[in-house]
């Protein structure tokens, strides 16, 4: 998908045609959106190439008149799973002709801030505030979505106490996969920032100072705290692992104490139903009751003496 926006009456407004300080948001696009891009702003079509690429890795570098800086974003890799996230990166390109190009394999929504004028002031000639805005919004994604899985896993606390089946800890295996990804993603974004930071590659002006601080400041306590929820989150699955097996051992050991309280009666059942005779007991009316009472009464003794050595 081709979108292409430029600042009119300082507001943005979509177009059709690609200009200088115009900007190019370029989602999975096919080869003919890549090729009439690269037509009209005559930048290197293996840039491009290798911005769709999944595992391309963040980073900044020049390369001849553009800047190509690459940054980590989350998204909902399993429908299936609520909190089962990886990271994909978004390519923005800026160009010395006037054009400001954003490329990704998948759709970005915290870029229709942008795109619908809830950024004030927005310039896209103001290239390098363009990308400290959109590292502080990256940033402030991660840890909208770390407070969603520290939600979830207070959640699983008591749910996990009780349980005797690996569902759970699988889920919470599957978030903290997801915290791998996330620290690995917010690690290279933070290098690249910094790298940034040098003044090397991109002009920095006391105007961008305050941005580019507050990118550094966001993305570093992201870094923080998906490291914080890491470290409980493994520590809890050890401990779970533990209870859950704690769990269905008391469970077995229920299971055991009970068979042999139920076996009582039917061993009692087996001796008297032999042929021999049982005297008065087997002449008496009552000497069916009284062979229940008598299986019921062992049962009971048993199952104390069970209880009481904690086996049941």
């Amino acid at each position: 998908m081709l979108k292409i926006y430029e600042v009119e009456n300082k507001k943005l407004i979509n177009t059709d045609i690609i200009k200088k300080r115009s900007w190019i948001d370029l989602i999975n696009p096919t080869s003919e959106e890549i090729n009439a891009v690269v037509e009209n702003t005559q930048i290197d079509k293996e840039i491009f190439i290798k911005l769709l690429d999944e595992e391309e890795l963040p980073r900044i570098e020049k390369r001849n008149e553009e800047t190509v800086i690459i940054l980590d974003t989350p998204y909902l890799a399993d429908n299936n799973y609520k909190h089962k996230y990886k990271t994909n990166p978004l390519g923005i390109i800026i160009s010395e002709k006037g054009y400001i190009i954003t490329v990704s394999l998948k759709e970005q929504p915290f870029l229709d801030y942008f795109k619908d004028n809830e950024i004030e002031d927005f310039k896209t000639k103001e290239k390098t505030n363009f990308i400290f805005q959109i590292f502080i919004m990256v940033a402030g994604i991660y840890q909208k979505e770390l407070i969603g899985i520290n939600e979830y896993i207070d959640s699983k606390e008591k749910v996990l106490l009780k349980s005797t089946n690996n569902k759970e800890l699988v889920n919470l295996l599957n978030v903290e996969k997801t915290l791998v990804y996330f620290i690995t993603s917010l690690k290279a974004n933070e290098i690249a920032l910094e790298k940034i930071a040098k003044g090397t590659i991109i002009e920095i002006t006391k105007e961008n100072e305050e941005l580019l601080e507050d990118a550094l400041i966001e993305t570093k306590q992201a870094i923080e705290t998906a490291s914080i929820y890491r470290e409980i989150l493994s520590s809890m699955t050890d401990t779970y692992a533990t209870i859950i097996s704690n769990n269905l051992n008391d469970v077995m050991k229920f299971l055991a104490g009970i068979t042999i309280v139920f076996s009582i009666p039917t061993m009692v059942a087996s001796f008297i139903g032999m042929n021999v005779p049982l005297g008065s007991i087997g002449d008496s009316p009552f000497s069916f009751i009284l062979i229940i009472l008598f299986s019921v009464l062992l049962s009971l003794i048993i199952a104390y003496i069970l209880k009481r050595k904690n086996m049941l």
